[in-house]
């Protein structure tokens, strides 16, 4: 919106002209969703306590975690507005992908923001039933995935790029679609079943996200992705600016979200992110990076999935407790430190997901 109205300013004043440059763009996307969290956040927190949105805890897990109950939730709403006006202030509103991110992890927030609300205000202990949210997640998921597939311009965006090898780029055609369903519905659940702990799953979705918006820009600039030897897909750079302004809104949340929290995510929250990682790594073509860079999310679903076959096959469970952060919080590990060494975890593999931009 302001790229707009630079570009008018600019006939009077060839200085708004720096408002073209996506790095500066950025930047301001982090900042400005950054200040609007701070600024919102306690109004938003107040709003759901008024609201006696408090979340429900579980009467099998941790006792620890009993003095969390109350605790207002549905803070995703905090990132959502965040994000949402930071994009559409600083991004480039002719560009295609900027809207199908921006609606998928809207479309995401509405599933949990209807899930949460039958949960926590209507007292309906199951919320939105598993097959209804499912169906609805497939929903937005396969929408996005088949538009995307059907506005492909280029052949580099139906290419499957296996990290460290350079030459191996996979024409996958219309499994495509596929690959783009599953890497968005599931990164969604995964980022939802990790969000357990304060600021367990917000600050990896943060470092992963920055980290994509570094493939976004690379990707979408044709001189660095020639020297890196990655494939060029015009216009995907824009998509950093709406990374930027998932990074600021994920920590100015982190700022309310940190041990002991004042607010949590919700489902609202924990869905929009997920999906909104998962829609940028399809945009950019880094859904096997995004399985590196998002350890974390994978090893806390593996984890679910172990603990429901082992128990179905054998009658007997792996962990003490699922999803993983539990079953050390079990084992006797304080939250903090849950919480943190899942960060280092996060930390290192992001590092290694950006190492393959030249490790090929």
């Amino acid at each position: 919106m302001l790229l707009w109205l630079a570009d008018y300013l600019e006939h009077y004043h060839r200085g708004f002209h720096v408002f073209h440059y996506l790095t500066l763009r950025t930047i301001l996307g982090v900042l400005t969703a950054l200040v609007i969290s701070f600024v919102i956040g306690p109004m938003i927190i107040r709003y759901l306590a008024r609201l006696k949105a408090g979340q429900p805890i579980r009467d099998d897990g941790p006792q620890t975690h009993l003095v969390k109950a109350g605790t207002p939730t549905m803070g995703g709403l905090l990132i959502l507005i965040a994000v949402t006006v930071s994009t559409l202030l600083w991004a480039d509103l002719s560009n295609s992908k900027i809207w199908v991110v921006l609606l998928v992890t809207l479309a995401f927030g509405v599933i949990g923001w209807v899930d949460d609300y039958k949960k926590i205000v209507m007292r309906n202990p199951k919320g939105l039933s598993s097959r209804s949210k499912y169906l609805w997640q497939s929903v937005a998921g396969l929408g996005a995935a088949v538009y995307l597939f059907s506005t492909v311009q280029y052949p580099s965006e139906t290419q499957l790029i296996v990290p460290f090898f350079k030459g191996i780029v996979l024409e996958i055609g219309v499994l495509y679609i596929l690959l783009a369903y599953f890497v968005i519905v599931g990164t969604s659940n995964a980022v939802n079943l990790t969000d357990g702990l304060d600021g367990l799953a917000i600050l990896p979705a943060v470092m992963v996200a920055g980290a994509l918006a570094v493939f976004a820009y690379v990707t979408g600039h044709v001189k660095f992705a020639e020297y890196l030897a990655i494939p060029h897909i015009p216009g995907v750079g824009e998509v950093a600016v709406f990374c930027g302004a998932l990074v600021g809104a994920g920590l100015g949340f982190l700022w309310f979200n940190t041990h002991p929290a004042m607010v949590f995510m919700g489902d609202i929250g924990a869905l929009a992110i997920g999906a909104a990682l998962g829609t940028v790594a399809v945009v950019v073509r880094q859904e096997l990076v995004l399985f590196i860079m998002g350890g974390v999310f994978v090893m806390e679903t593996v984890s679910v999935m172990l603990q429901v076959a082992s128990f179905k096959l054998t009658g007997k469970r792996i962990f003490r407790m699922a999803p993983l952060h539990h079953h050390f919080e079990l084992k006797g590990w304080p939250e903090p430190r849950v919480i943190v060494r899942f960060w280092i975890i996060t930390i290192i593999l992001v590092l290694i997901g950006l190492a393959t931009l030249k490790i090929r």
